[in-house]
């Protein structure tokens, strides 16, 4: 049984075929102010998230999927992407922000978590891995939904230790193709990083066997999911890894 919050947010994630208008309540009364809105920093927030603490929680969970989280910035000050890389598939999303925060960064993940539903969303993102980057300082709006019911765990590499996030990074060089360091991201959309992301986790990689990562993201989750993602295959002999493919 849904409760009447949870119902709510269904209804404005559009995943119930009702309508606000439809819902006295939603139009009548003013929105209930969240301790998510204020995305203050949290000082504390490594307590019990560090590196350390990713590594002990991987050794009573092996097989948890984990998802790296990161930042790639065009011009000091711009518009900035949040990368969210799987790390067993090599499959990456990025999400184009106007500014890079920690409100962001929770308004991409709230996004994902109504419109995949919050059990598929479970399923996808039981780990995130981030640095410790002012972006990734709000744990707990992250790690749970309005009602603070969980939904992920987040943890922080040690600093000045990007290696331990290494799969993330390492993807990064296939944006840098198509957009090189110094590109501002102002002029682009989101249509146009799904794009670029479409071409990128459809180019195959050794150490997936020759494989994509588009296609192996679909052994794990099923077409659905990347159905829900928005994501598509890009024919081998149609990539572009170059700045062109966005001009």
């Amino acid at each position: 049984m849904f409760s009447e919050k949870t119902i709510y947010n269904y209804v404005d994630a559009g995943i119930f075929s009702a309508r606000n208008i439809d819902l006295p309540r939603k139009v009548s009364y003013k929105p209930r102010a969240s301790s998510h809105d204020s995305f203050k920093v949290d000082k504390a927030c490594r307590i019990g998230r560090t590196y350390a603490d990713f590594l002990m929680f991987l050794e009573g969970f092996p097989d948890c999927p984990v998802v790296q989280m990161d930042s790639v910035e065009g011009r000091k000050g711009g518009k900035v992407l949040l990368t969210l890389h799987f790390v067993k598939c090599e499959f990456m999303l990025a999400f184009l922000r106007d500014r890079n925060t920690a409100a962001s960064v929770f308004d991409v993940i709230e996004r994902l978590y109504w419109e995949l539903r919050p059990d598929r969303f479970m399923d996808l993102f039981p780990v995130l891995l981030g640095d410790n980057g002012s972006e990734f300082s709000n744990p707990v709006a992250l790690e749970t939904d309005a009602e603070f019911n969980h939904r992920t765990r987040v943890f922080y590499c040690d600093p000045s230790a990007p290696y331990q996030k290494g799969a993330a990074e390492n993807n990064h060089e296939f944006i840098r193709r198509v957009l090189p360091k110094g590109t501002s991201f102002d002029r682009l959309t989101q249509a146009d990083i799904d794009l670029m992301m479409d071409h990128i986790n459809s180019y195959s990689r050794a150490s997936l066997g020759n494989h994509s990562p588009y296609e192996v993201f679909r052994m794990f989750y099923g077409q659905k999911i990347l159905d829900l993602l928005g994501a598509h295959f890009i024919s081998p002999n149609d990539i572009t890894l170059r700045p062109e493919l966005l001009k």
